[in-house]
């Protein structure tokens, strides 16, 4: 089974490379894409998650896949 980081930076690469976003327009800070990086337990928390979900404009599927990994 994938880890939130695996998931979320699969979608967010597909954003990237697609155009659609950068890393800017994400709604993602620093700090946590750091920890996304380095930390394979790590979950945005649910708020920062949400944010980053409508900045990134992803579907209500991605979304749905995002936050089964939030408490």
């Amino acid at each position: 089974m994938a880890t939130f980081a695996q998931t979320f930076l699969r979608i967010y690469d597909r954003k990237i490379l697609s155009g659609e976003i950068t890393f800017s327009q994400s709604g993602i800070n620093k700090n946590d894409f750091t920890r996304l990086c380095v930390d394979g337990e790590y979950v945005i928390p649910k708020e920062r998650l949400l944010v980053a979900c409508e900045k990134m404009k992803l579907t209500e599927e991605e979304k749905a896949e995002l936050l089964s990994f939030v408490d």
